[in-house]
């Protein structure tokens, strides 16, 4: 059985931004996860990703925010994405704010 694209999307947030989310059901989980889901969800801002969720082999569920990395507690594919849109609407808050 191959992989399955569960989700692919790519969302113009404002004239600098963008969220770019892939989410795929894997025969087999990834290896460091436990789970039959291989994702990446993205933020990117004037050409530099600022904020990532993946699972990446090897290093299992984790995200990061700037140049930190931290790990992340998978639930759902639904979970994963509120998470992610909650974390983009701190990020642009925070950004708005600095301005």
């Amino acid at each position: 059985m191959n992989a399955t694209l569960l989700l692919r999307e790519r969302l113009i947030l404002t004239e600098t931004a963008f969220a770019e989310i892939v989410i795929w059901r894997v025969p087999s989980s990834v290896r460091g996860s436990r789970h039959e889901f291989k994702y990446s969800l993205a933020l990117i801002s004037d050409g530099v990703c600022v904020l990532r969720y993946d699972n990446e082999a090897g290093k299992g569920d984790h995200k990061h925010l700037g140049e930190h990395e931290a790990p992340y507690a998978f639930v759902d594919p639904e979970r994963l994405r509120a998470d992610f849109w909650n974390d983009v609407e701190s990020w642009m808050a925070k950004r708005s704010n600095e301005r």
